[in-house]
Order: structure tokens, then C-alpha cells, then sequence
């Protein structure tokens, strides 16, 4: 890939836990790598890091150690399956939840050293709407908002749409329907959230597919193998491949924020208004 490449960074949310954020994240980065693209999965809940628990992955320093100032962003990179990288959080750290203004922007500003190193950033964010998720949704230049067949699963994504939305302009969203037992059910889960926000809200949202439920997938995370790599033939990792190569069809960003600078930019910009 050319060292000229824009990178894409797209934050993996959906507003409440539980809907598959982490594992759909894991999956798509190493779908990605498949086909030829560097990728960097940065674990994005701050306090209580999971990306690393669920690969099996052993981390000397995290993200915390950045800030600390104890580290440099690339002695923090794991080197993960299918030939990602992953940035680690720190577990159990509560003021990595509570970051102001500055560290913010120096823990994001971090990333810019690794501009040349990847064309394609993966942010999963912690559940809720917390100002840390905030920023990094608010941050990216792709939001993916994940959902699942629980009422409070729509609400809350809803929710996170609705304040993107009105307090930072965010008018485009892609929509995954997770753990899916028919076909029907993720497009219908698509339509329920689409009515509320077409009803409330001036916003864009663009079915980009759904994920089918598979017991290949709690067998992975017990194995602490991605499922693309365990069952790489099953339903859902299939559907993860055909999901990640609509994202390479995606318009890559250009001009200013067609890297990593982008990222701090908006990072800075949410930051400072109260996010």
C-alpha cells in the first residue's frame, strides 16, 4: 500500500453493551488484513480493556502508559492474528475513563507516529455514551452503530445517533444487525431504528449488513480465537467478510483529514465543547 494512503478510521459502536462491539471489531480488522490492508484495532474502552483478553494477547505496556509519558505509541502495538495490530487498554484504571481536554488530545495526538503504518483504524468504544465514547465516535470518519434484537439495544443506539447528531452534526451512520437468527430479523431491526431517527432526526443511516447468531462464536471467544480464523467457513464469519468488503468499497477521506491529523482535530474539537 502506498505510504500516501488515507487512512480510515472507523469507531465500532452502539450505545449498550453487550451487542457484539468487541468481537464484530476483532473480526472485521482481520477480514481487512485479508484483503491487503494494514490494520491497527485500537481498544478504545479505556478502564476496562477486553481486545486483548479476547485474543489471548499478553501486553507489557497500554494505552495508559502513553499518557503516562512511560512509552511510545509503537512499544504499546501487539502484534495480533491474522496480521493486525492492536493497541491494548489499560484494565481497571478508573481515571482512563475521566481523560480532560489535554490528554485527550496527547493520547490521540500519539497515533499520528503511526500514520505511515496503517490504512485502516478500528475504534472499539466502550458501551454507553460516555464523554470518552463521545470522543472517539465524534472523532472518526466512519461510524459503524451495531444492534441486536433487545429493545434497549435500539434505544440506546437511538440515543448515541441523537446526540452525535444534534450537538456535532454527525449525519451519516452504517447500521450492523448482530447475532441475527434470520435473515428478515436483522433488516427489520435496520427498519425500527431508521423509523425513529427519519421521525426525529436529520441523519443518514446505510444498512451495511448483518451478522447471523453461531455457536462458532462463543466457541471462539472460549478459545480466545477469532471466530474469522477458527471457523473462517461458518455463517457469521461469512457475513463479517462480505461486511468488511463493503468497507473497502467505502470513499476513502481526503484532503486534510484524509489522516491521522483528522482524528486529533475532531478529537480536540469535541473535547472542548464539554464531550
Amino acid at each position: 500500500m502506498s505510504s500516501t494512503r488515507p487512512v480510515q478510521v472507523i469507531a465500532i459502536t452502539g450505545g449498550k453493551g453487550g451487542v457484539g462491539k468487541t468481537n464484530l471489531s476483532v473480526n472485521l480488522g482481520i477480514a481487512l488484513a485479508e484483503m491487503q490492508r494494514r490494520v491497527v484495532l485500537l481498544d478504545a474502552d479505556l478502564g476496562l480493556a477486553n481486545v486483548d483478553v479476547l485474543l489471548g494477547l499478553k501486553s507489557t505496556h497500554n494505552i495508559a502508559d502513553v499518557l503516562n509519558g512511560e512509552c511510545q505509541i509503537e512499544d504499546v502495538l501487539l502484534n495480533g492474528p491474522g496480521g493486525i495490530k492492536v493497541v491494548p487498554a489499560s484494565s481497571g484504571v478508573q481515571q482512563m475513563t475521566q481523560l480532560n481536554v489535554q490528554q485527550h488530545a496527547a493520547l490521540i495526538n500519539a497515533f499520528n507516529t503511526l500514520d505511515q503504518q496503517l490504512d485502516i483504524m478500528i475504534v472499539d468504544t466502550a458501551a454507553g455514551i460516555s464523554d470518552t465514547v463521545v470522543s472517539f465516535v465524534n472523532a472518526s470518519n466512519e461510524v459503524v452503530v451495531v444492534v441486536c434484537d433487545e429493545p434497549s439495544s435500539i434505544t440506546d443506539a437511538y440515543a448515541l445517533i441523537k446526540l452525535l447528531n444534534s450537538e456535532y452534526q454527525h449525519t451519516r451512520f452504517r447500521v450492523v444487525a448482530n447475532m441475527t437468527r434470520t435473515l428478515n430479523e436483522g433488516q427489520n431491526l435496520f427498519n425500527k431504528l431508521q423509523l425513529v431517527c427519519d421521525r426525529f432526526l436529520d441523519v443518514t443511516l446505510q444498512y451495511i449488513g448483518h451478522v447471523p447468531f453461531d455457536e462458532s462464536v462463543r466457541k471462539s471467544v472460549q478459545k480466545q480465537t477469532p471466530l474469522i480464523i477458527n471457523a473462517p467457513r461458518c455463517r457469521a464469519a461469512q457475513s463479517i467478510r462480505s461486511i468488511a468488503q463493503k468497507i473497502i468499497d467505502w470513499p476513502l477521506p481526503g484532503g486534510p483529514r484524509g489522516h491521522l491529523e483528522f482524528f486529533v482535530e475532531r478529537l480536540l474539537k469535541a473535547s472542548s465543547v464539554g464531550v
